[in-house]
């Protein structure tokens, strides 16, 4: 059985492993993993202090891993219910078209003239471009949003780098909280 991928953005992720006893998770080559973790028990490398199997392979063998993201734009939000209104506020799309905004966006800042062709205006369609940037959905720049969104979900089958809606959704909800909070200043 296939484990569940899941990742969990936070402000600020060394102020809960400091206080949360874990293990590391390490990649083939026996360095540290750049964000998963594992809170329950793991046999554990001591020249390198984290996992002594790779992430790969600790799945495989049932050990279930977290990837703990930094997400520094947190930092801004003051509280849930301040959080719930940014997600909730309508942004204002037309900054997409202004450079130095997309720039400071979170996974889009590097990706601006995507952002520019398909000018996207809802959350479904932002978290299709968060797809579209990546290698297996890459070919439908350009494509109406009606070819997009009969294609954009579909599972590659040549195991190339893509993104689920489930991620895509949620990073395009990060993206609108971070418009929001730009703006309001």
């Amino acid at each position: 059985m296939k484990l569940p991928d899941i990742d969990i953005d936070l402000k600020n992720r060394n102020e809960v492993l400091d206080i949360l006893k874990h293990i590391p998770a390490s990649i083939n080559d026996n360095k540290k993993h750049n964000t998963g973790v594992y809170f329950n028990s793991i046999p554990v490398n001591p020249l390198i202090g984290s996992a002594s199997i790779d992430y790969k392979e600790a799945e495989d063998r049932g050990y279930f891993k977290l990837d703990l993201l930094n997400v520094n734009m947190y930092a801004d939000v003051k509280s849930e219910e301040h959080l719930n209104e940014l997600m909730a506020k309508e942004p204002m799309w037309f900054m997409l078209e202004h450079k130095e905004f997309v720039e400071q966006l979170f996974h889009i800042h590097n990706h601006f003239d995507v952002v520019q062709q398909m000018q996207p205006q809802s959350v479904e369609q932002l978290a299709a471009v968060l797809a579209i940037i990546r290698p297996a959905k890459r070919y439908l720049l350009g494509k109406s949003w009606d070819e997009v969104f009969a294609e954009v979900w579909i599972k590659p089958t040549d195991n190339a780098y893509y993104f689920k809606k489930s991620h895509s959704t949620s990073y395009a909800l990060v993206i609108i909280v971070q418009m929001n909070l730009l703006t309001d200043k």
